[in-house]
This record gives structure tokens, C-alpha cells and sequence, in this order.
């Protein structure tokens, strides 16, 4: 959905995410809006961007501003990524493919979700110039994980994002309130294909199947067997970004799963920094959460990100419009972030520095 004329209709992330609480159900609403506990959190990650201001340099040449970069090594049009959401099909039937096929058009990479209501090799075959990773929950089965990891090698993704901050669920009240289940015809047919269930699959036996004894060393292992690049997902603490360099990770994701898990934990623009620093360029890091401008995208860039990954954004675009309004919404932030560089004096992401942002 382009912006007609005029400027009328939705022109930012928060014009479409306004939209999609009118179109979508509200349980499904619920779903992807809400957090765990009070919501602090889920607040938090908007809200602490407030609490950082730009340093813009001036007299430098951006006639020409460019907004592309890599990431593990591989180009993106921006250093803004698809987070991974589960069950898209409640949002738009185009689901997972639509939004592959928006990352693909917007030149960036799409992190599909375990949960997922395609399967890896149906969401590569409907976007096959789209660039993939696949979101991993380590399962008690580790036959299942297998399995999962198998057909996302075969077909075709770059990376593996092993989701680690969910040993449990947390508690999102918005759910326990509405009453909230998939409906019949929405499921996850790769883990239903890998576990052997019969009929659909429920969001809590999903979850049910994830390994709470999770470890470093099983982190070492999953390096250790995969043929491609592992990030850690889910990182608040610089101590656990030297524990993931120090097994093998290629990346840490600084993440608090948009503040669906542990209510009260830190905004993750507020952790990033630390990360960062720890790590130094031993692994690339990378953090979602809140992030709903383009001038967002260059604060987390000037705090060590070395990209940043974007979920309700997207998915609110989606919602409305499908694979088009996902592309719009993508279209839109890189737009920003083009603006918010050269209003920076940064011609480029790799230009932008820790000199370029202060604390309020």
C-alpha cells in the first residue's frame, strides 16, 4: 500500500499499527500486541529510545547517503531486518511467503519463526530471491530440532537464530483474558510433520516441546554440527554475549523477545551498549525491540548494533495490506533511516559512532 498523494493515509509504523487493531481479531490483536506481566517491558523498549538523543555532525558531504551494509558477511539494502513473528497467517493469508517476499523487495533478510505457518521449504519456494534465516526453539527431541534445522539447510537459508530466553513461557495476561487458541486451519505443519501429531498444534504444545535445561554446552554443540552461521537470541548482559563469542556464536541478537518473557528486564536499546562493548568485534551484534523509526535504527547503530531486526513493524503492515504493506512499512523505515543519516552527517551505517548519540 503506497501513501496516495497529499501525504493521506498510513505514513509511518504507528499510522499502520493503528490500522491493524481495526482489521485484525481482537484475540489475535492481543496476541502479537501484548507482553508478559504488567507490560512494563513491552513499554519500555519504545519508550527508553526517548531517553537518548542524537549528535548530529554537520558540514559533511551527504549529497549521496546510502543506506546499505552487511550483515554476517552478506549485503543487506539496510541494516534493518525481519524479526521473527510465529503464526503470520492470523495476521494476512499471505503469512509467512507474503513477508518474505516484502523482506526480499525491500533488499533484507527475514528471520522465520519456528512457529511458523508454512514450512521452511514452502516459505523459501514462494520468495526464492529472499534472503532467510530460520528462528530455532531447542527442543527435548533433539530429533525434532534436527529435523527442523535439516529442512531449513535444504532449502536454502543463511542462518540459524537459537532462541534462548524462553525456557518457559511467559505470562501474557492479554491471552489468559481473551481466551486466545489458534484457530483449526492455523498450525505449525513443520514441527506437527517432525513430532508426528495428529490435527492441529496449540501454542502451548509447542512451547511444551522446548528444552528448559538448555546450556552453554548444547550452544557449543549446535555450533559445532551446523553447517551454518549460529546467533544467540535473546542476550540482555554482557556476560552472556562473552559466553556466546566464547562458544562459537557468530552473532548475539540483544533481545527480550519484545517483552513477552521476563517482565521488568531492561529496554534492549538500554543493553545494547554493553553488549557491544563487551564483545567487541569478536561476534556481530544485533538487537530488536521498540524499534519504530528510523532515527531508532541509527541510535541502536551509534550504541555497537551492528543491524537491527524489526517484528510488530512488520507485521502491523502485514495485517493491513499484506505483502505490500510489509513492504511499505520497510520501505518507510529505510526512508527515515536515509533522512536520520544524512541529518547525522553520516553518508553511511558504518559511519555512524558511539561520538553520534548521548544520554538525555
Amino acid at each position: 500500500m503506497e501513501a496516495p498523494e497529499g501525504g493521506a493515509g498510513p505514513i509511518n509504523v504507528a499510522d499502520y499499527e493503528r490500522l491493524a487493531s481495526e482489521v485484525l481479531d481482537p484475540g489475535a490483536h492481543g496476541y502479537f500486541a501484548g507482553g508478559a506481566g504488567d507490560e512494563r517491558t513491552l513499554r519500555e523498549n519504545v519508550a527508553a529510545f526517548a531517553r537518548w538523543r542524537l549528535r548530529p555532525r554537520v558540514l559533511v558531504d551527504v549529497a549521496e547517503v546510502d543506506t546499505r551494509t552487511t550483515v554476517l558477511g552478506e549485503p543487506v539494502a539496510m541494516p534493518i531486518l525481519v524479526a521473527p513473528v510465529a503464526f503470520q497467517r492470523l495476521a494476512h493469508p499471505d503469512g509467512e511467503a507474503g513477508m518474505a517476499r516484502a523482506a526480499a523487495g525491500a533488499g533484507t533478510v527475514m528471520c522465520v519463526s519456528t512457529l511458523a505457518t508454512a514450512r521452511p521449504g514452502e516459505v523459501a519456494a514462494a520468495a526464492p530471491d529472499a534472503r532467510l534465516w530460520f528462528q530455532l526453539y531447542c527442543f527435548r527431541d533433539r530429533g525434532v530440532t534436527r529435523a527442523l534445522l535439516s529442512e531449513a539447510v535444504e532449502a536454502g537459508f543463511r542462518a540459524v537464530a537459537l532462541t534462548v530466553d524462553a525456557p518457559r513461557p511467559g505470562r501474557r495476561e492479554r491471552d489468559l483474558r481473551s481466551g486466545f487458541q489458534l484457530p483449526a486451519d492455523v498450525g505449525v505443519p513443520s514441527i506437527a510433520e517432525a513430532t508426528g501429531a495428529q490435527g492441529p498444534i496449540s501454542v502451548a504444545d509447542v512451547l511444551g516441546l522446548v528444552d528448559p535445561a538448555l546450556s552453554w554446552a548444547d550452544l557449543e554443540a549446535l555450533v559445532s554440527d551446523s553447517s551454518l552461521p549460529v546467533l544467540v537470541k535473546g542476550v540482555m548482559t554482557a556476560e552472556d554475549a562473552v559466553l556466546a563469542a566464547d562458544r562459537g556464536a557468530a552473532g548475539v541478537i540483544v533481545s527480550n523477545h519484545g517483552g513477552r518473557q521476563l517482565d521488568g528486564v531492561a529496554a534492549t536499546v538500554d543493553a545494547v551498549g554493553e553488549v557491544a562493548e563487551a564483545v567487541g568485534d569478536r561476534v556481530e551484534v544485533l538487537m530488536d525491540g521498540g524499534v519504530r523509526r528510523g532515527t531508532d535504527v541509527v541510535t541502536a547503530l551509534a550504541l555497537g548494533a551492528r543491524a537491527v531486526l524489526v517484528g510488530r513493524p512488520a507485521l502491523w503492515g502485514l495485517a493491513v495490506a499484506g505483502t505490500d504493506g510489509a513492504r511499505r512499512v520497510l520501505g518507510l523505515l529505510r526512508d527515515e533511516l536515509e533522512l536520520a543519516l544524512a541529518l547525522c552527517g553520516c553518508p553511511a551505517p558504518e559511519l555512524v559512532s558511539r561520538a553520534h548519540v548521548q544520554r538525555a
